[in-house]
């Protein structure tokens, strides 16, 4: 019989130390040989990305052994950050030097790119093996803070490791460069360019250009793109043709381009993306198979996997069960490697084979699972917001055996809003939502307007408008919630990190729907921001709010840290001291403002880390931090949780 006590006081399995120690995400997976290897997040080695592999007994075993960390800066969210030899040796870029190494598993890494000292603020990433080269996208830092890119192959047998002329720029001319991809006779090159102050998910082109004798060549013709237009990852059909994702239907679909003088050919138009915002290079989204077919992942709220006919545009679902979010990593034959995970199964690696339609697991992100009586369930809601516009978003009501509510109380919930703020959010196995929902603390997770997965209207909507839009979005989700009596009014927190935590920080200082908040190094201020974020990001904000100098009013108006008179209610601050995204000054200048007006607060700083934490000791922190800050504003203990001491006047 269920123990009747407060919600959020409820004694639960999963601790802080669990999300930490049993989770290892896992990434980008390669068949090599007739081994698997795969990329895995080790936060009890500091947060380094080990590459792995099954040893005979099927345990998981380093390919790269610590403290070697295969994690390219590139863009500073990175990706391609290693491949894999026709001979079996590993490609990566090491995140301490952002050097490129090859290594033969059990012999020392060899560099194939020049040492700090000789080309300082080089940087490597989308990896990929053409030949005897590695082909990538190569990020130059000048000493004047200049940052230029380029499509750069690098010789195989370590000749540049000590001559940085070894190393051939094969196209540049544009701010940024994705997806280099060579075709089957070796001609020609095609690559995705867009540049400043475009992201790429508003607007990319679709360059082909022939190769000289050297192996460079010119900027190349326009085939597909333009400012209102993102084109993602070309893949070579035939020597004349290509295929491409676009969304100039609205919707992010598949084209057959062809380099002659017909115009683009959808090759199965829906109202679906079959794409999703280039936060990360090397990223893919379909595949060629041997027949012909393309195996498709697309996008309408959840991930459905699909094979698409070209021939004639017809598509046919595969049932992945409980998956709903899903990425393509490699293809050989009929097997294929997917990074997936759903609402109670949690994400790794698996790998699918097409011909019997099995799943088997490869690498899960976590080692063990509580009971699954503790896991909660998502439930997709739909709410109305202003406008009448349509918000999305996913609730996980609290869940625990051994305990039941109090009769006339209901739950808190905690809003989470994801960053980007251009990104997605699926039904999830969430070790961080469990956390709190066996506690007996809800969770909503909100895709607000500006989320992708929705099409390019819904995304577009945050145009001009970011700190409002999102801001109603997550209000009218919450209050959706204790509208229907699912949850208490009076004890909603919010909670995000990056852009959102700028959503946080904007939703406490211009309502008053929430009791608190916490922001994981969000975005508080915004004319200094575009001068000290990286430079992917440097011009993000013209699109999400407007250009400078002409819309300077509007950045001083909307900017959380200037609107601290609005604020009534405590908020938490977590910031990692070595964030090259959002610095350590956009928190320190929100706390300094809760200071001068008297607000209580806490702001926890950690040595080490960065845009997103990886340390065992952080994640623990961060999360009892969190818990314990909830329970002292919303009214409930927390038993088992150090106390975190707020600031007060």
């Amino acid at each position: 019989m269920p123990q009747r006590a407060p919600y959020g006081s409820w004694l639960s399995p999963i601790t802080a130390a669990d999300l930490a120690s049993s989770g290892h995400p896992v990434d980008a997976g390669h068949f090599v040989g007739e081994e698997i290897w795969w990329s895995e997040l080790r936060p009890s080695e500091g947060g380094r990305t080990s590459i792995r592999r099954a040893d005979r007994r099927g345990e998981p075993e380093d390919v790269l052994p610590p403290p070697w960390n295969a994690r390219t800066r590139v863009h500073e969210y990175g990706g391609g950050g290693w491949t894999v030899t026709h001979d079996g040796r590993l490609v990566f870029a090491e995140f301490s030097d952002q050097r490129v190494y090859a290594l033969r598993p059990g012999e020392h890494p060899i560099p194939l790119t020049p040492p700090p000292a000789v080309r300082a603020g080089l940087r490597y990433g989308e990896l990929s093996v053409v030949g005897d080269e590695v082909w990538c996208v190569r990020e130059t830092h000048s000493a004047d803070g200049e940052v230029r890119r380029d499509i750069c192959a690098i010789p195989l047998d370590g000749s540049g490791g000590g001559d940085p002329a070894r190393l051939r720029s094969v196209v540049s001319g544009s701010h940024f460069l994705a997806y280099p991809r060579l075709s089957p006779d070796g001609r020609r090159l095609a690559w995705i360019a867009w540049d400043h102050p475009q992201m790429p998910w508003d607007g990319t082109e679709l360059r082909v250009a022939e190769l000289d004798e050297n192996g460079v060549c010119g900027p190349g013709r326009v085939l597909l793109g333009g400012p209102e237009e993102s084109v993602l990852q070309p893949q070579w059909f035939d020597d004349g043709s290509l295929y491409a994702i676009s969304d100039r239907s609205g919707w992010w679909n598949l084209y057959r381009v062809d380099l002659g003088a017909q115009p683009p050919r959808p090759v199965c138009p829906l109202d679906a993306d079959f794409g999703a915002p280039l936060w990360h290079l090397g990223v893919r989204w379909y595949t060629e198979l041997a027949d012909g077919r393309l195996l498709t992942t697309r996008t309408v709220g959840t991930d459905t996997l699909a094979l698409v006919d070209p021939s004639d545009g017809s598509i046919e679902d595969l049932d992945l069960g409980d998956l709903t979010s899903l990425g393509i990593t490699d293809v050989r034959g009929d097997r294929v490697l997917l990074r997936s995970g759903g609402a109670q199964t949690p994400g790794g690696l698996r790998l699918l084979d097409l011909g019997t339609g099995a799943v088997t697991d490869v690498r899960l992100g976590v080692d063990d699972l509580p009971d699954v009586a503790y896991l909660p369930t998502a439930q997709p809601i739909t709410v109305t917001g202003p406008q009448g516009r349509e918000v999305h978003a996913y609730t996980y009501a609290p869940r625990n055996p051994a305990y039941t509510g109090v009769d006339g109380e209901l739950p808190p919930y905690v809003a989470f809003v994801h960053g980007g703020p251009t990104a997605h959010v699926a039904p999830a196995l969430s070790m961080v939502f469990a956390y709190f929902t066996s506690r007996g603390i809800g969770v909503i997770d909100v895709n607000y307007g500006g989320s992708s997965g929705y099409g390019r209207e819904y995304r577009n909507r945050l145009r001009g408008q970011w700190g409002i839009v999102d801001v109603e979005d997550t209000i009218a989700a919450v209050r959706g919630l204790a509208d229907v009596g699912l949850a208490d009014p009076r004890r909603l927190a919010i909670e995000g990190g990056s852009a959102g935590g700028w959503t946080v920080l904007a939703a406490l200082t211009t309502s008053e729907v929430f009791a608190c908040g916490a922001s994981y190094y969000g975005v508080a201020e915004l004319e200094l921001f575009v001068q000290e974020t990286h430079d992917f990001e440097s011009r993000y904000i013209d699109g999400l709010i407007g250009p400078l100098p002409e819309s300077k009013e509007l950045y001083a108006r909307r900017a959380p840290v200037n609107n601290v008179d609005g604020l009534s209610c405590p908020v938490l601050l977590l910031q990692g001291l070595s964030d090259p995204i959002v610095p350590p000054s956009q928190a320190e200048r929100f706390r300094d403002a809760m200071v001068r007006k008297g607000i209580p607060h806490a702001y926890l700083a950690y040595e080490g880390e960065a845009h997103g934490f990886r340390k065992v000791e952080t994640i623990v922190s961060s999360r009892e931090a969190e818990l314990s800050f909830y329970g002292q504003v919303l009214g409930f203990e927390t038993p088992g949780i150090p106390r975190l001491e707020l600031w007060r006047p």
